[in-house]
């Protein structure tokens, strides 16, 4: 727990956002909707689903509940369409999850890269429960050449760069593996209620381990495809462009966040308690080391228990209190790939993956 007499100065909540807005998540654009949870929600293993952070690409469809339907065909042997009734008819199967937008911590990149303007709030932790993809693939059956899976959102919108097209619909394409990975879920439930609108609903995509851009919201066409995808969503935006050959982008790199103490507060005691969390989409978290003030005397924070294989790991550290005025804390997470968070991000044009480490400042009181 943080210091006793802790006293933080949160931001003013964002013009024309709701009370309820307000307090959970911080406005980035109205339209399309795009919010970032705020630090506060941030402190438990599940966020609450009016907390967790949003991304839309264009305006929010409206979908049926009872004429929605899911259509899966491609390279297939029988091409079929499930109803709602039809997926929740099968196996059920829940996960949780940390996600986190590809563009998170956009504003920390120099220069400033296109795009969305994200802090540091685009990542959540939900549990999604629903039908296995591999499940519902094998009730169409998958020819032996397939090598993506591609699927469509009922979203769609205009794109000035989009080539030769009016309109672009939203839609990505993974790897036949990650789509069979028993955790990669169609989803119609969050946190144990029905998905809600924002978050894709009636049926999301859930792809753990990878940005939030594969987890493809208002679900509405799976294609098995035999040659890669090409589409504006998977070559044009959500790459790595750093002025050369466009890498898709996919899971999520290893990270952490510092959640207490917050950013700007004043502290006092006799013990600096800092915790976090970190995560990483290529494996399971090793290390944790925190840095108290400048230089880099890092030291080894205590690892707790993730409650998920695919959800962030909760850590902690402990020293003594530092003299009183101004502090830093830094924090960097490595994963076991060996990965672990630079000091500075790999720029690229669109400004996505940015892992590098954070600084959070405080003051401690005389």
């Amino acid at each position: 727990m943080m210091a006793t007499g802790a006293r933080c100065h949160n931001s003013a909540p964002a013009r024309g956002a709701s009370n309820l807005h307000s307090m959970t998540r911080h406005l980035v654009n109205t339209q399309p909707y795009n919010a970032e949870t705020a630090l506060a929600e941030l402190t438990a293993h599940e966020t609450p689903r009016n907390a967790h952070y949003v991304r839309s690409n264009f305006a929010t469809p409206q979908l049926s509940l009872e004429e929605y339907e899911l259509s899966v065909g491609g390279a297939v042997l029988d091409a079929q369409s499930f109803s709602l009734d039809a997926l929740r008819a099968l196996p059920a199967h829940e996960v949780l999850i940390t996600m986190e937008c590809a563009g998170n911590d956009r504003l920390g990149m120099q220069p400033l890269p296109d795009g969305e303007p994200w802090a540091s709030g685009a990542v959540s932790s939900a549990r999604w429960r629903g039908a296995r993809l591999r499940e519902v693939l094998a009730r169409v059956g998958v020819s032996s050449d397939v090598i993506e899976v591609l699927a469509e959102g009922a979203d769609y919108g205009p794109r000035e760069d989009a080539l030769h097209q009016s309109d672009v619909r939203f839609a990505r394409a993974m790897p036949l593996a990650a789509a069979n990975d028993p955790d990669t879920l169609v989803a119609y439930e969050m946190n144990g209620a029905p998905i809600p609108t924002m978050h894709g609903a009636p049926v999301r995509l859930i792809v753990p381990g990878w940005y939030g851009m594969a987890n493809v919201k208002w679900l509405q066409r799976v294609s098995l495809l035999t040659t890669p995808f090409t589409g504006y969503f998977q070559s044009q935006r959500y790459v790595y462009d750093a002025g050369g050959t466009n890498t898709p982008v996919t899971r999520m790199r290893v990270k952490s966040l510092i959640t207490s103490p917050a950013p700007d507060c004043v502290i006092s005691g006799a013990q600096l308690e800092v915790r976090g969390w970190a995560w990483s989409g290529f494996g399971a978290i090793t290390k944790v080391e925190v840095a108290v003030g400048g230089g880099e005397r890092w030291e080894s924070a205590e690892l707790e228990t993730a409650a998920s294989p695919h959800a962030w790991t909760p850590w902690v550290f402990r020293c003594p209190m530092p003299v009183a005025g101004r502090l830093v804390l830094r924090s960097r997470a490595s994963d076991e790939t060996g990965a672990t968070q630079p000091d500075t991000a790999e720029w690229n044009r669109l400004g996505y993956g940015n892992n590098a480490v954070r600084a959070v400042t405080l003051t401690i009181a005389a």
